[in-house]
């Protein structure tokens, strides 16, 4: 989505970086045990827990936070967590979705509706919003790992389905379903990437003001904050002019 990474990185600067990095490794740990539980925990027979591992060393998280996780998934006594997707209008009518794994469905739901509705938001039912978006696989490589022309090249034999390289990264997009493959064609070509994930990418976009733009920051970031939320999309954008006042 438009500025979405720019705006991600606004919001982490003005946040407590070590408490922004605990709370991630936390996220990615409950992945990780989800997928773990879910599957064998080798990664080379678990397409969701090699992908999970892969997440969680992209933001360099430690192996044994890593190793204590996957073990945690497989022991007897360890928490069910349950997948659940929550969609809804934010600040500005941007469409939002919500990646949750929780314990107590009725607990996050709740939270959730009440974060909708204190930013002027409002929760719908699954699906209200989902037909905006496409589920597609996304990898992240760094601006390093190739040119423009050799990352297309690597990403074409991989079975990739486009690419869009800028200053910073090289963003392959894929088939979500082809995700685990095209990431392990394109390791053995350019090396580990910086982020595999699914991820729910906009057919369409909502353009916004100052003030929506920074009523929907707020949105995003509360629900960044709660332990049982994995993942927010939205279908924003935000002009050139109003991300420079959101950065100053």
């Amino acid at each position: 989505m438009a500025g979405h990474s720019q705006f991600k990185n606004i919001m982490h600067r003005k946040g407590r970086q070590d408490a922004v990095r605990a709370k991630l490794f936390s996220k990615l740990a409950r992945e990780i045990t989800v997928a773990a539980k879910a599957g064998l925990p080798d990664p080379d027979m678990n397409a969701r827990l090699r992908l999970a591992i892969q997440a969680a060393k992209a933001q360099s998280m430690p192996k044994d936070n890593i190793t204590r996780a996957i073990s945690k998934g497989q022991g007897a006594d360890g928490e069910n967590y349950e997948e659940v997707r929550y969609e809804g209008y934010g600040p500005g009518g941007v469409a939002i979705i919500v990646e949750a794994l929780t314990d107590n469905r009725n607990r996050t739901a709740s939270a959730v509706r009440s974060y909708f509705t204190k930013s002027g938001g409002a929760m719908g039912e699954t699906g209200s919003v989902g037909f905006m978006f496409n589920r597609v696989g996304e990898i992240v490589y760094p601006v390093k790992a190739g040119s423009a022309d050799d990352v297309l090249e690597a990403a074409i034999e991989a079975g990739a389905e486009d690419v869009v390289s800028d200053e910073e990264n090289h963003v392959v997009t894929c088939a979500f379903e082809d995700l685990n493959e095209v990431s392990k064609g394109l390791e053995g070509k350019l090396g580990e990437a910086e982020s595999v994930k699914a991820v729910w990418r906009p057919n369409v976009t909502t353009a916004l003001d100052e003030e929506k733009a920074i009523s929907l920051m707020k949105l995003i970031d509360t629900l960044d904050e709660d332990d049982d939320v994995q993942n927010v999309y939205g279908n924003y954008e935000i002009p050139e002019e109003v991300m420079a006042k959101l950065e100053a």
